[in-house]
């Protein structure tokens, strides 16, 4: 009796280690895509967006960017983000989806690694169990002591990587005793079958929400020496399929056209399993295979994974028209139900609630929508300020509904990057985060002011008013300066240019100088009975709009440069900084620019 209590106390402890080497198999697999996504920066997304009208190329693109970040169902919820915000048609899709099924063979290649058996030093070397500990201290090194962002996100690589296989080797570890438990050998048997193995392999899948973890389970199971190629093959047809149930999950609630493309991504799935079980197992029924009974091997399974997905790409990649057809069979379109239109702007649909999986991905995004803000807002301000030539109604209504539009960017930007704010960011993401949030503050004021201005010359034209060709004249002048500062201001901001920051200053002092003489020239005109009182009103708001938009103009083009030199102090401390450092500088630009811009 305490004999048998013993063996049960050990093989409680067993299950124990191996739920442990489980939970730092999976973690670290999270650790090691979260790192690779974030030292990626977008950089991957931005690939997989452009590069992608060649089937073959869009194979490669999916496959490459797989293996770098790890998780096929990641690279296929990208994609379905992609198509969802349009920035990516259906059959560009496909390709991708293709790619990553092959792409995430890579990491059962790795963990094939383990079973590496010899005594010779130099092949030791060669398990990730050793080399995965000289990567654990690389990377606490890096976390400790160094403050880079690129360092610390480095260390998460290593770290995640040397947790993914310790977590194998210990999972690996605790199931090998499992071989002398007939029970655990039973149990095995009724996944011999195809179908039976299939479900299982479906099921596991489907609750861990991926098919390198759960192929990495398998290899570890073999470790028993219970598995066989008969038992495993099915198992791993079945991860295949249930890998989709990410991406499907992903797609709901999205347009038509990111539906169809999760539902690709199970067609590929279940196509190529069937076509591959029906081949192979009709052919061993003529050939018997004879490693079918063969105890399992971590590269063996890494193997047939391989083969399977090459197969199956290979297989379906000329048909993939057919699967689109297929795909939009079962997604019908309606043409008496129109797709809900979420967002005012195409631009704004990019901002796609699934990429938040992906912060990197989602600022990115983020920073694509804030520049066609900064380019409808600085249209906007030229539309406005060519209405002290002619005024044309037509041009003053296309500034208010920029105005209006710029509104509805800033709410919807404002309240993605909000909800931006509770995901794990890095150091860079989170300063670009604070900025973008200012920015989009300014680009909306600065749209409430050019809204003003053509307010302005509304009321001129309903009074049958005009400048005189003298003032006309000085705020034309005065309009180009403005002009040049809110587009050196949105190339600051699009490219993160921080040596326009003292062009940006020199303007801003000129602007000043610029509505100071305006001003008192107006005085003059007044006192000569050449300018109504009315008119000196709406002349003053129009001043006023240059200067508040030259403020706003000056706050992106600091708040860009900060964030870009990681600095920390308050606006005009930095600003005053910069300018008693380089006062040479903007006096130089200043004086030119009074040159280019003075009044006649």
């Amino acid at each position: 009796m305490l004999a048998r209590m013993r063996e049960v106390v050990m093989d409680f402890f067993d299950l124990l280690t191996m739920l442990g080497g489980l939970a730092l198999f999976l973690y670290g697999m999270h650790l090691l895509g979260e790192g690779l996504s974030k030292a990626s920066g977008g950089r991957m997304e931005r690939i997989l967006e452009k590069m992608t009208y060649s089937k073959w190329r869009a194979v490669l693109l999916g496959a490459v960017v797989t293996a770098v970040i790890q998780s096929s169902s990641a690279t296929t919820v990208m994609v379905v983000g992609f198509v969802n915000s349009g920035m990516m048609k259906l059959s560009q899709a496909i390709g991708i989806i293709m790619g990553a099924n092959v792409g995430t063979t890579i990491t059962s290649w790795i963990l094939s690694l383990t079973g590496i058996e010899s005594s010779s030093f130099f092949v030791q070397l060669l398990k990730p169990v050793a080399f995965s500990q000289i990567f654990a201290l690389i990377g606490v090194i890096f976390l400790l002591f160094s403050g880079k962002e690129k360092y610390k996100n480095a260390a998460a690589v290593l770290i995640g990587f040397a947790v993914l296989m310790i977590g194998m080797d210990t999972m690996s570890a605790a199931v090998k005793p499992l071989a002398d438990v007939p029970e655990f050998t039973n149990l095995l048997l009724l996944f011999s079958s195809p179908v039976p193995g299939m479900i299982a392999g479906i099921i596991l899948t489907a609750v861990i929400q991926s098919s390198s973890a759960s192929v990495g389970i398998l290899q570890a199971l073999c470790a028993t020496g219970s598995v066989s190629y008969s038992m495993a093959i099915p198992i791993i047809m079945g991860q295949n399929i249930g890998t989709c149930v990410t991406a499907l999950l992903s797609s709901v609630g999205t347009s038509r056209n990111a539906r169809r493309a999760a539902i690709v991504h199970l067609y590929f799935n279940l196509i190529g399993t069937i076509v591959f079980m029906a081949v192979f197992y009709t052919w061993n029924t003529v050939v018997d295979f004879d490693f079918m009974h063969e105890v399992a091997k971590p590269y063996g399974i890494a193997v047939v994974h391989t083969v399977f997905n090459v197969f199956a790409t290979c297989l379906l990649l000329p048909f993939s028209g057919i699967l689109e057809k297929l795909a939009y069979f079962t997604i019908k379109e309606e043409t008496a139900e129109h797709e809900a239109v979420r967002f005012i702007d195409e631009d704004v649909k990019t901002l796609d609630i699934r990429f938040m999986n992906n912060p990197a991905l989602a600022m990115e995004q983020c920073r694509k929508v804030i520049c066609h803000m900064a380019d409808t807002v600085q249209e906007a301000c030229r539309r406005a300020i060519s209405l002290s030539g002619e005024y044309a109604q037509e041009t003053a209504e296309s500034v208010w509904q920029m105005e209006k539009d710029a509104d509805r960017y800033e709410d919807v930007i404002g309240t993605y990057l909000l909800k931006l704010t509770g995901k794990v960011l890095s150091e860079k993401d989170s300063r670009a985060l604070t900025l973008y949030l200012h920015c989009i503050g300014d680009f909306e004021r600065i749209s409430d002011h050019t809204a003003g201005i053509a307010a302005a010359y509304g009321k001129m034209e309903e009074k049958k008013q005009s400048f005189s060709p003298k003032a006309k004249e000085e705020l034309e002048i005065f309009s180009r300066a403005v002009m040049r500062m809110v587009e050196t201001s949105r190339i600051i901001f699009q490219e993160e240019n921080a040596d326009l920051i003292y062009e940006t200053e020199a303007l801003r002092d000129v602007i000043e100088e610029l509505g100071a003489q305006v001003r008192k020239r107006h005085v003059k005109r007044l006192r000569k009975g050449k300018c109504t009182i009315e008119l000196g009103f709406l002349l003053s708001d129009i001043i006023t709009g240059y200067e508040r938009i030259a403020a706003h103009c000056m706050q992106i083009a600091v708040s860009t440069v900060q964030v870009r030199e990681e600095a920390s102090m308050e606006m005009h401390g930095y600003n005053k900084e910069r300018r008693d450092s380089n006062r040479e500088q903007v006096q130089a630009l200043y004086e030119g620019f009074l040159q280019e811009y003075v009044l006649p």
